[in-house]
């Protein structure tokens, strides 16, 4: 399949680029060139590959939960700018 000068200009719209005459040419090479390569890659029969979802065969690697202490609520407040009765004050964003 090869892709139009026309093509090329619509996909170029709809990406909204502004392509230079060379830029045009340049582009329309390289979709083909692609779209050469994704040709080749049909043709490789993958009939008895299994589908593989992740590389490594790892299931569920996920961490324990657990009960942790949290930062203490002074240590926390100590960097903040402005605090007011335990939390810290932030400007206003809505009326």
């Amino acid at each position: 399949m090869k892709i139009s000068k026309e093509q090329v200009l619509h996909i170029a719209r709809l990406a909204r680029l502004r392509l230079e005459d060379g830029e045009q040419e340049r582009f329309q090479e390289d979709l083909n060139s692609i779209l050469d390569y994704m040709d080749l890659l049909n043709e490789v029969h993958t009939d008895n590959v299994r589908v593989a979802v992740h590389t490594l065969d790892i299931n569920n690697a996920m961490r324990n939960d657990g009960v942790v202490a949290s930062q203490d609520r002074v240590l926390a407040l100590k960097n903040a700018p402005e605090t007011k009765n335990g939390n810290i004050v932030v400007p206003k964003i809505l009326d």
